[in-house]
């Protein structure tokens, strides 16, 4: 796995500057891409935190999601760098042994989004749930029909991915693993798999790699949007748009579009400018008192529903664009 060029520059350069404050609070953020609008509102909300608090902010980022080499260059150089607090969306456990390093050196590091173990806190929206609230909304949206439902999952073993996957089918009212898994749960009813990597052209690959299994798919899980409009692409370019309920998690504006548009029927939205600036705030806490951060704090989830059904509760896609992110 190659390291992302402008990730060492950008970081080594902040390594050498000697423009920070000696009392200034110095907080690193690494993400895990630089495009997708997730984690551009994370970066964001970062930024206006630190500069309502005074803080020194550096950021980072990898080439794509799963680019862990970058992150661990990232948290060396940040820590090297002066970094007191890192806050990271987590690409896998490879960066465990590096977290315990900067820890050892003083380092407070924080969890955004994507859970790992070691982490000081997690500041994330509970995945579990946003998967049983789809799970939920397609159960009843489905009205009694048999289901059989495609699932467009993220990549093995991630946290994230699993919690959104095993939380779908708890909500569905399929047996399904609880949050602490990252094993995918399967049962009869989920006629067909396939890993997107979060990635609209992966997403569309997936599901015509599903409807060429079982064409007569009615139900389709998706772990983020763009695996959604990737997803939807697929079954248009079939005929087979019309009658399959596609659900998803993000509640990021293009998604909240396409669930207005009925591409998606409902999406759990999430809020990454509260994670980050949470994280921020955190960071300045910890440079000025010593006092870490600890445990989960939970940033919110909510159902954004092209058309309600009864007995699940959510919000119309009107409250999902006056709460998105990305470009409205």
């Amino acid at each position: 796995m190659k390291l992302s060029t402008q990730l060492i520059l950008s970081t080594l350069t902040l390594a050498t500057s000697a423009a920070f404050a000696a009392d200034q609070p110095v907080i690193g953020l690494i993400t895990k891409t630089e495009t997708n609008p997730f984690f551009v509102k994370m970066k964001e909300g970062a930024q206006a935190e630190a500069k309502k608090a005074g803080a020194k902010l550096m950021t980072a980022t990898g080439k794509k999601d799963g680019d862990t080499a970058s992150q661990i260059t990232a948290l060396e150089n940040m820590a090297a760098a002066g970094a007191k607090t890192i806050l990271i969306t987590s690409t896998g456990d490879a960066i465990i042994p590096t977290v315990k390093k900067v820890q050892a050196k003083g380092v407070q590091v924080i969890a955004l989004d994507s859970p790992f173990e070691g982490a000081d806190a997690l500041f994330a929206t509970d995945n579990y749930k946003a998967g049983v609230l789809i799970g939920q909304y397609a159960k009843a949206a489905l009205g009694g029909k048999p289901a059989k439902i495609a699932m467009l999952d993220l990549f093995p073993g991630h946290p994230v991915g699993a919690q959104r996957h095993n939380g779908f089918m708890s909500g569905f009212g399929l047996k399904a693993n609880d949050a602490k898994s990252n094993e995918l749960s399967s049962t009869a009813e989920t006629v067909c798999a396939g890993d997107t990597d979060g990635n609209q052209a992966k997403g569309q690959t997936a599901m015509e790699n599903c409807l060429q299994k079982n064409p007569d798919i009615n139900v389709v899980y998706t772990i983020n949007e763009p695996a959604a409009a990737g997803a939807y692409n697929a079954l248009k370019k079939a005929g087979k748009e019309k009658g399959v309920i596609i659900v998803s998690v993000d509640g990021g504006c293009q998604g909240v579009k396409d669930t207005a548009a009925g591409k998606i029927a409902a999406t759990s939205q999430q809020y990454p400018l509260k994670m980050a600036s949470m994280g921020v705030a955190a960071g300045v806490e910890y440079a000025k008192t010593g006092k870490k951060v600890s445990g989960y704090v939970d940033t919110g989830v909510t159902l954004i529903a092209s058309k309600a059904v009864t007995g699940v509760d959510s919000k119309d896609t009107k409250v999902g664009l006056d709460l998105c992110w990305g470009n409205k």
